[in-house]
């Protein structure tokens, strides 16, 4: 426990801290209340395809261990609006 320091030191160490590139894949957005950090949707949106954006009444950081039914439905939802087509 308590690996948060190293594991960021590793993460600024390998040079994979700086801006990512633009991903084109579809992208799905989960934000739960009591997660470490909070997604900002416009931000999101400029630099990714977002299809899918949810904001989840409760749940935090471990959502498939906090909110199993809200998290396992929301995957199914995202994933037939990529199908659903």
């Amino acid at each position: 426990m308590r690996t948060a320091g190293s594991a960021a030191r590793l993460i600024k160490e390998s040079g994979l801290a700086g801006p990512l590139p633009a991903c084109r894949a579809p992208l799905g957005v989960a934000v739960l209340p009591g997660d470490l950090t909070q997604a900002i949707r416009p931000l999101v949106a400029q630099r990714y395809d977002l299809r899918h954006w949810t904001e989840f009444p409760r749940g935090g950081h471990f959502a498939a261990l906090e909110v199993p039914d809200l998290f396992a439905a929301d995957v199914t939802m995202f994933f037939r609006t990529l199908t659903d087509r």
